[in-house]
């Protein structure tokens, strides 16, 4: 059982990553097409059961249902993309922090010996261009670890930990350069954490249970007026996809068309000195 739970949970996840990995134009096609299926399948059950018998029993639903559904799906949609708005924030906050940190660092670096500051900025570039080409992947698919400490940065620390100031000014900048390293150390691990955040499958189940509920009762209601449920149905769905949409393209800040890019990272890498000739 375990092995087929496993197998399971591994199918979704892998579902889950090709639809956030598409671009937006097909991830709007696949969802937009699953949802007015979804309406064509309620449809066609709601006009073979709505037989001239059952008819009347569909039609004595209360109409006052839709607005009741309409809200509570509202409100399904709203606290998702709260939930979503919230993860994209922490991310973008994230990478802005760890770049700023290290752009403190390297800026102060300038008061350490030379051989310390040529050896730190080298250590710098290191790590941002293993988290750019490395990490950023990763965090793409949800792969991204904690588990272990970036070596540059390790290192990075250790350099400046083990230092000898030469003099109070020395002193002062070793403090301050270690405080910025730790600052992108902790940037890094809530980058990373954002980076697993996603809109669980439970989410999405209720989602899409709530929208067929609202189908159901439109269907229902209009069951003597084939044309009219028709565009009800096709109205509604439309509304349906396009949150899930705006959803789900937004749902992992790292992933996708529209995902939180390293730039901020590249903009604050240091050049590789030149060499003398």
């Amino acid at each position: 059982m375990r092995l087929i739970s496993a197998h399971e949970s591994r199918s979704n996840d892998d579902m889950s990553d090709w639809l956030h990995n598409l671009p937006v134009p097909l991830m709007a096609v696949v969802i937009f097409g699953f949802t007015y299926l979804l309406a064509a399948g309620v449809f066609t059950l709601v006009a073979l059961v709505a037989t001239k018998e059952r008819a009347a029993s569909l039609k004595a639903i209360s109409p006052g249902m839709l607005p009741v559904l309409g809200i509570i799906f509202g409100l399904f949609v709203a606290f998702t993309a709260a939930q979503v708005w919230g993860d994209s924030d922490r991310a973008g906050a994230a990478v802005s922090r760890e770049a700023s940190a290290l752009r403190s660092a390297l800026l102060l670096a300038a008061g350490l010996p030379a051989e310390q500051e040529t050896k730190l900025r080298g250590l710098v570039r290191d790590y941002v261009g293993q988290a750019v080409t490395v990490e950023w992947p990763m965090m793409a698919h949800q792969e991204a670890s904690l588990k272990a400490t970036p070596s540059a940065l390790a290192e990075a620390l250790q350099l400046v930990v083990t230092m000898t100031p030469q003099g109070r000014a020395q002193e002062t900048t070793q403090r301050e350069v270690l405080a910025a390293l730790e600052q992108a150390l902790d940037a890094r691990r809530q980058r990373i954490i954002v980076s697993l955040a996603s809109v669980n499958s439970v989410k999405w189940w209720c989602l899409y249970l709530q929208a067929l509920c609202e189908l159901l009762v439109i269907g229902f209601v209009h069951c003597d007026n084939r044309l009219g449920s028709a565009i009800a149905m096709g109205l509604f769905a439309t509304g349906v996809a396009t949150s899930v949409l705006l959803i789900a393209a937004h749902d992992r800040p790292f992933t996708g068309q529209i995902s939180i890019s390293p730039e901020p990272l590249r903009q604050i890498m240091p050049e590789v000195p030149a060499r003398r000739s």
